[in-house]
């Protein structure tokens, strides 16, 4: 099974209450990828970078089975850039810069080699660029999900809902669901964006855990409590690629085989958190992802008898 996933290859400074980096490389298609190709190859990327983006970083997702295909690079111009602080909670940010740079042009084309892909991840991108993405598929995936942001609720709505309209699930966090309905219980919220058109949702709650909904079925996992969380940035596009990697690894798209997803994407996000930008991302190894989803299975099973 084959996994597109279709979002920014970029670099990040970041600063938490931690400490501080300079430019390293980020951008939601990245973190996918690096979670995503645990479970599943070829991860067949689409993006857009500039003549700084490092090559080493290329040859080692392409070693990870990450086809580079749909990726193009702008000789003249530099790769997107977004710096950004984080509070005290480690749930809060304030960006400080962003420069669009090569992703102002971005204008993804499918390669022929990506055709028939079961399973299609569109990061959180401009909603007519998602739809882009969409029509040009010749054939439909297995799923397809899509993540989007409040910007977007603000500036794009009406694309937005149509590409809602095409859309299998959509992943959110919290206050996005609620800004896109108007809802603040969040049961309330699924139900109204199910009516939109994604037959599932995730509702993310970074430390607080997910939610995932179908119909009137609701799921619900927490997150693993950490000692440290050094870095949040990517923690909830590397929960979608360890989600979808899994997905695409079993072929089966069923409300149960969800519900583990969502404990693998858990685990891999729990992994990203430990260290700035992807570089846990990267030393990862199956027997940690092994142990770690085994945490979250402890975490959660208990035995009880009714009186």
């Amino acid at each position: 099974m084959s996994l597109i996933t279709v979002g920014t290859m970029a670099f990040d400074a970041i600063e938490t209450p931690f400490g501080k980096t300079d430019k390293i490389v980020g951008g939601s298609a990245t973190y996918v990828a690096y979670a995503a190709s645990n479970f599943v190859k070829p991860v067949q990327q689409i993006s857009i970078i500039g003549y700084d983006f490092p090559q080493e970083e290329l040859a080692d997702m392409k070693s990870r089975g990450v086809e580079m295909d749909g990726v193009v690079v702008i000789p003249d111009k530099k790769s997107f850039f977004w710096s950004g602080r984080y509070h005290e909670d480690m749930n809060s940010r304030d960006t400080l810069i962003t420069d669009l740079n090569v992703l102002a042009d971005f204008d993804p084309k499918v390669p022929n080699s990506y055709q028939g892909a079961e399973f299609l991840m569109l990061g959180n991108l401009v909603p007519a660029v998602q739809m882009s993405v969409i029509k040009q598929l010749k054939q439909r995936p297995k799923l397809i999900v899509m993540d989007t942001m409040n910007f977007w609720m603000e500036s794009a709505l009406d694309d937005l809902k149509d590409v809602l309209k095409q859309v299998d699930m959509l992943m959110v966090n919290d206050a996005e669901a609620r800004q896109l309905t108007g809802q603040f219980s969040l049961v309330k919220a699924a139900r109204q964006i199910m009516t939109m058109g994604p037959k599932y949702l995730i509702i993310k709650k970074g430390e607080h855990g997910a939610l995932l909904f179908h119909g009137d079925d609701v799921f619900y996992a927490p997150a693993l409590p950490l000692e440290d969380v050094f870095d949040p940035t990517g923690a909830g596009d590397t929960f979608a690629g360890g989600f979808m990697g899994h997905l695409a690894k079993s072929g089966d798209i069923s409300f149960e085989n969800m519900k583990r997803g969502i404990i693998v994407g858990s685990a891999m996000a729990s992994f990203c958190v430990e260290k700035f930008g992807p570089t846990r991302l990267k030393e990862v190894t199956r027997s940690e992802i092994d142990a770690r989803i085994q945490q979250f299975k402890d975490l959660v099973s208990f035995e009880i008898e009714l009186l």
